[in-house]
């Protein structure tokens, strides 16, 4: 396996473990893990935390995609 396809599997999987780790932290219908970080704000608070969580999320998503995709190119077949 070569240097490429060591780094792509590599942050492919630390992408994935973020990505879990962000989707748990989202509150649902009850109260998230979101909420137990943040401790004790305003709800304005917590909106401006959810909103940061949901870029991240993003991010942390489109940096999946990414490497998958670049790892279903460059993989030898």
């Amino acid at each position: 396996m070569g240097i490429l396809l060591t780094a792509l599997v590599v942050v492919w999987a630390i992408s994935g473990i973020a990505l879990i780790v962000l989707v748990l932290m989202h509150s649902g219908k009850g109260t998230g893990l979101s909420e137990a970080f943040s401790g004790i704000q305003s709800s304005v608070g917590t909106g401006i935390i959810e909103k940061n969580l949901t870029r991240m999320t993003i991010i942390a998503a489109s940096i999946f995609v990414l490497t998958l995709i670049g790892m279903m190119l460059a993989w030898p077949v």
